[in-house]
């Protein structure tokens, strides 16, 4: 028989690396009506969760998690911004050429602003500059808006079709280019593009996430199934991680080292992050046909995902069945 020193046992079991608890769905929200879908975001300071649908942002009180209000009146929302500093959420309506301005707390339309650009997608906050920035798909273009007057500062040029965007807190936003396989670099003081980052081998980037503490940027890609680990001071793909089909966004969970990548396969990668430079693929999520956007709730770790259900071997959504996945740790 051979004695282990109870020093050396805890030493050993410190060594071993810890498994990422399991995700599970814990429930479904019906949302009523029908239309397209794309981004959620989370309103921390209000605890609300904000569902694109159509032509209307859905929200969601997340205490109870159930349907408290109904942002309409738009033309086809994508994303929304919020901005609890100026207490205003900034809404991109891309098929109405125009950024629609609410109140977080009363959910009521302040503002509208129109826009030298169509197809607002992306939308976010930059609060270095205190600028709103929103990515226009089809004029390939970002237009600048302060947070103050409300007003269109300028607009930018990025020379290809925008996705996902994502803001260091310090003065630089980086963005995917989907068609031309490239991450642009954005001085958001100076509002011009630094850099242009080849991001090989990933193909067709989308969603993009930022990891302050080690400098890391996480970008989703569709054409290659992959996420891209890329140094954001030097640009350099650092590493390839496996994912699903048909991705969209990517969220990363700074506090449990776990990176969540949502796919439209009915897949949602939990990815968790060893170091800097090491990577594990550590869940595979089963979700729901194309539930390819998602919001994290850092409180609670809950995920919430949102679809219709679809006609069996069809893009065709069944009427009435928009849904909001939450899934919970086990």
């Amino acid at each position: 028989m051979k004695f282990v020193l109870p020093g050396l046992i805890a030493l050993i079991v410190a060594s071993q690396p810890v498994s990422a608890q399991q995700y599970v769905l814990d429930k479904k929200i019906a949302v009523p009506g029908d239309g397209g879908y794309d981004y959620m975001a989370i309103d921390e300071a209000n605890n609300h969760l904000f569902i694109s649908h159509g032509t209307a942002f859905n929200v969601v009180d997340l205490a109870t998690e159930k349907l408290v209000a109904v942002i309409d009146g738009m033309k086809g929302v994508h994303g929304i911004a919020i901005v609890n500093e100026v207490n205003k959420g900034f809404i991109s309506d891309g098929k109405g050429d125009a950024v629609v301005v609410v109140d977080p707390g009363t959910l009521k339309v302040v503002k509208t602003i129109k826009l030298p650009a169509s197809d607002e997608d992306a939308i976010v906050y930059d609060p270095a500059s205190k600028k709103v920035f929103v990515f226009n798909g089809d004029s390939k273009s970002s237009c600048v808006i302060d947070i103050h007057s409300l007003e269109l500062v300028k607009t930018i040029d990025l020379g290809g079709g925008p996705e996902f965007a994502v803001s260091d807190g310090k003065g630089l936003l980086y963005n995917n280019i989907e068609d031309l396989n490239v991450l642009k670099v954005i001085d958001t003081r100076g509002l011009s593009v630094m850099s242009t980052w080849p991001l090989a081998p990933c193909g067709q980037p989308t969603g993009i996430a930022y990891d302050a503490a080690n400098q890391r940027l996480f970008t989703v890609c569709r054409a290659n199934k992959g996420m891209s680990v890329v140094d954001a001071s030097s640009g350099k793909v650092i590493a390839t991680v496996p994912i699903g089909a048909g991705v969209d966004a990517v969220i990363y969970d700074a506090a449990d080292k776990l990176i969540f990548a949502s796919n439209g396969d009915a897949t949602a990668t939990v990815i968790r992050q060893e170091s800097a430079d090491k990577y594990t693929v550590v869940q595979t999520i089963a979700t729901a046909p194309r539930a390819k956007t998602m919001a994290f709730d850092k409180k609670t770790k809950k995920i919430y995902f949102s679809a219709p259900e679809f006609m069996p071997g069809t893009r065709t959504a069944v009427p009435g069945t928009f849904t909001v996945y939450v899934y919970k740790q086990q």
